[in-house]
């Protein structure tokens, strides 16, 4: 019985996604950002160097909408395209776990 309460409850109760690498790849960052590296875009560690001395919350807001709506003109002449399929809370956990020096 105890099992059945704790599916049901798993199904019910889903834990939100949490920022990793996996929540990245799944939505197609990988691709153009790398942990440590430039591939088209900076990596991960770059843009949490750039943004260290800001406060983090305006930060996240930023980063966020860079990730839903994109932009340019910040790391080059490259464009980041936007991915309006993720939510604005999934970016904002992005945006997080990349300025808390995503692995």
């Amino acid at each position: 019985m105890a099992i059945f309460i704790s599916l049901a409850s798993a199904l019910l109760f889903p834990e939100p996604v949490r920022a990793s690498s996996a929540l990245a790849k799944q939505n197609t960052c990988s691709g153009c950002h790398a942990p440590d590296r430039k591939v088209v875009g900076p990596s991960y560690k770059a843009i949490a160097a750039k943004y260290q001395n800001q406060p983090q919350a305006p930060v996240i807001t930023h980063l966020s909408n860079k990730i839903r709506v994109g932009g340019g003109g910040v790391w080059g002449v490259v464009v980041m395209p936007g991915n309006s399929k993720i939510s604005e809370a999934d970016a904002k956990t992005l945006a997080k776990w990349i300025l808390d020096g995503a692995p």
